[in-house]
Parts: C-alpha cells; sequence; structure tokens
C-alpha cells in the first residue's frame, strides 16, 4: 500500500498515491492520525456536507504524493535515498481536513489538555511551522506530505467561498427534466432564512461551536444539508 518515490517503481504501482492514504507504519501512526481526523471531522461536517469532506480528506492525500514525487526526485538533496524512500499513512489526508476546517472557521475553538482553548488558526499554524522545520529532519518525506495536504485544504474553502465546488465531481448527475414552473424566490419550506445563519456563524465566530442552543444547532444542521 506505501507509495515509492522512485518514478520507474512508482509506474508498476500506479495504485499507490490512492492506497498509502488508508495504511500507516504503526498502531500510534494510525491512533492519532483517526483522532484528529474524527475530532476535526465533525466541526467539518457541521458546517460542510460529507461529500465535500470526501473530497478534502483525497484531494489532500494526492496532494500530499504530489509534492512528495516532485520533492524527491527534484532536489539533490533526496538523491541517496530516493530508490528505496516510500511514503504511507493519512496524515497529509488529515492535514487537509484540519486546514480545510480552520480556514472555514478561522476563530473556532476547541479545548486542548494542558493548553485550554484554542483557535484553530494557530493551532494550524503551529503544524505547519513544525513541518516546515521537520523537512531537515528523518522524516522529511512525511512533513512534505503534509505541506501538500495543508494547501490543498485550503485552496479547496478558498475556492469554495468562491463559488466553486471542487467537490461536485462526486455528485450524482440528475436526469434532465422538462417542465413548466412558476418561478417562487421564497426558502424552501424547513430551511432556515439566511440572516439566522448569519447570526449563528457570527455566534460561533465569538463564543464557539458549543454556545449553540439545541434549536441553532438543528437550524445550521439543515442549512448545512440544503443540497
Amino acid at each position: 500500500m506505501s507509495m515509492p518515490a522512485y518514478l520507474p517503481e512508482l509506474m508498476y504501482k500506479f495504485w499507490t498515491p490512492l492506497t498509502y492514504m488508508f495504511g500507516h507504519a504503526g498502531f500510534f501512526h494510525f491512533l492519532f492520525n483517526m483522532l484528529w481526523l474524527y475530532w476535526i471531522g465533525q466541526i467539518f461536517e457541521d458546517f460542510l456536507s460529507g461529500r465535500q469532506f470526501t473530497f478534502a480528506y483525497l484531494s489532500g492525500g494526492f496532494a500530499g504524493a504530489l509534492l512528495y514525487i516532485l520533492f524527491y526526485n527534484i532536489f539533490p538533496a533526496f538523491s541517496d535515498i530516493l530508490p528505496v524512500a516510500t511514503l504511507i499513512g493519512a496524515s497529509a489526508s488529515v492535514m487537509a481536513v484540519v486546514v480545510a476546517t480552520a480556514t472555514l472557521l478561522p476563530d473556532y475553538s476547541i479545548r486542548l489538555l494542558l493548553f485550554g482553548d484554542v483557535k484553530l488558526k494557530y493551532l494550524v499554524l503551529v503544524f505547519i511551522i513544525i513541518d516546515i522545520i521537520g523537512i531537515a529532519e528523518l522524516n522529511a518525506g512525511g512533513s512534505i506530505a503534509h505541506l501538500g495536504g495543508a494547501l490543498m485544504g485550503f485552496i479547496f474553502i478558498k475556492q469554495l467561498q468562491s463559488g466553486n465546488d471542487w467537490s461536485r465531481i462526486f455528485a450524482k448527475k440528475k436526469k434532465l427534466k422538462v417542465a413548466t414552473k412558476t418561478y417562487n424566490p421564497k426558502v424552501p419550506a424547513g430551511l432556515p432564512d439566511q440572516d439566522v445563519i448569519d447570526t449563528i456563524l457570527d455566534k460561533i465566530s465569538k463564543s464557539g461551536y458549543d454556545s449553540l442552543s439545541r434549536k441553532e444547532k438543528e437550524e445550521l444542521f439543515k442549512a448545512s444539508n440544503k443540497e
């Protein structure tokens, strides 16, 4: 399942840019990745859809793989280890989800043991600095892949905020139907008004998601699943 950096070997293991992001090198490697994916993934899906989560995970993994391959084949510093270098783990994909969530909700706070409440933007900044430093360490490949995933997560959300939802490639195509219908600009039944959603998002930015009432969380859930 691991992905080789050496291009002649990669040609014969062309499936590994996908499979590497679903394997791990050890129990704790798996455990910490899955905990972060679970914690941050819940926040992600409170505001966006499962389809967008899947896209962020997969595209982050592919971006991490691409950057890893480029670095190892371009820069002479990796030439000695290139023939045996391999990549495995969900870290790049998880990093994409974490950075995407932080880009969408930079002031969202989570509580960390020993540190208390920390805003996502500061948490991600620390991760990125560690990975930049890590390029010069033993696990350089992992750090490079993390940065690739982080970049994809950031770009995905920025594009989404500009009205370009790249995750639509996973959307089911609807059959074309011809019908005569009178246009009605009203909000579909059961969906909250945009002003209500804006108020809820402002409240989250100021006080965090946990400050929402049960009704506000339900309104937000309805809005996030309107497509």
